[in-house]
């Protein structure tokens, strides 16, 4: 299978390959296929995963010293620079490696598209009497672009629109608050492009927002919550530079005198 982009030629006959052994061995539809040929792709990716979630946790844990940084070397950004690179070195911090698993999955998201491009024409014929859709009865045809069905096009993209977004929402926590919220909007602009991919790349993505999103879930639920410091309440004794109340001061006694007579006075006699 020839394609212009010739260099992902080495990803797209194992991926063909697995698609096969799914639906042949595995008894699956080709939709089907799909969802796992993506769950073994996020499941090979799994280090790369784990490597992305330990270096957010720790950029978010530093996060107020690099900010620090920032601040006091604003004016001198080849200085700023200089101690954020000093700073990741020292904390075994690597902005980089939260980038890893897309870098990865991108190679594959453009193999599995030009597979589809062709599957009609190259696998399809292997195997007579099989369907090229059915998932759920939504999937007519994988090989088609989501446009020819409008059903299956609005289904699909609410699906694509509120898996990408949740992950998005989950993998962005350590960003600034615009690009956040620029990565939040994406979704709703890719809107008019990924409507005229195939229904099985559609798929694909879906799939893989859905890993990322309960992906995102988890690492939440492990994620050691930051100890609060200790709210004060009028009923706290006040403490000193180590921690232990005050002593009350000691006031001085009070010299005890004796009480002074009052003399009453006499009434007149009438």
């Amino acid at each position: 299978m020839i394609t212009p982009l010739f260099i992902l030629e080495p990803l797209e006959r194992p991926l063909t390959a697995l698609l096969e052994w799914l639906h042949t061995s595995g008894g699956l539809t080709w939709a089907w296929a799909i969802v796992v040929t993506t769950l073994i792709v996020r499941t090979v990716l799994l280090p790369l995963t784990v490597r992305q979630i330990h270096s957010m946790q720790r950029l978010q844990r530093h996060a107020p010293e690099m900010k620090a940084i920032q601040q006091r070397y604003k004016q001198d950004r080849a200085k700023q620079q200089e101690e954020l690179m000093k700073f990741y070195k020292e904390n075994k911090i690597n902005p980089a490696a939260s980038c890893l698993p897309i870098l990865f999955q991108i190679p594959v998201f453009l193999a599995l598209f030009f597979v589809l491009k062709n599957f009609e024409k190259e696998v399809f014929p292997k195997y007579p009497g099989s369907e090229l859709g059915w998932l759920w009865n939504l999937v007519p045809d994988i090989t088609q672009p989501l446009s020819s069905d409008p059903l299956s096009a609005v289904v699909l993209l609410i699906l694509y629109a509120a898996s990408q977004t949740a992950s998005t929402y989950f993998m962005s926590a350590t960003m600034d608050k615009m690009q956040r919220y620029l990565l939040l909007a994406l979704p709703l602009i890719f809107l008019f492009f990924v409507i005229n991919f195939p229904a099985g790349l559609m798929i694909y993505w879906v799939t893989t927002n859905l890993w990322t999103t309960g992906q995102g879930l988890v690492t939440r639920r492990l994620r050691p919550k930051p100890v609060s410091p200790e709210k004060r309440s009028s009923r706290t004794p006040p403490g000193g530079g180590d921690g232990k109340p005050k002593a009350e001061a000691e006031t001085p006694p009070v010299a005890s005198t004796p009480p002074r007579r009052v003399k009453k006075k006499k009434r007149a006699k009438r």
